[in-house]
């Protein structure tokens, strides 16, 4: 075997390596148990204020 085909065997074990444990990682994090975040916790929405300006076009300037 030539040098760049072990490379490419060794860089190609890597990727499933990690592809494999990104799976279980992700798997792992999905059977947490998800409780939902207190009602006393959540922040209130924040305020909306809407001003009108109304544009007089009789003046010219």
């Amino acid at each position: 075997m030539s040098r760049s085909k072990i490379v490419a065997v060794i860089t190609g074990a890597i990727s499933v390596i990690l592809a494999i444990a990104y799976l279980i990682l992700v798997q792992l994090l999905d059977y947490r148990d998800m409780k939902p975040a207190p009602i006393s916790q959540v922040a209130s929405p924040p305020a909306i204020a809407i001003s009108c300006w109304q544009v007089d076009k009789s003046t010219q300037i």
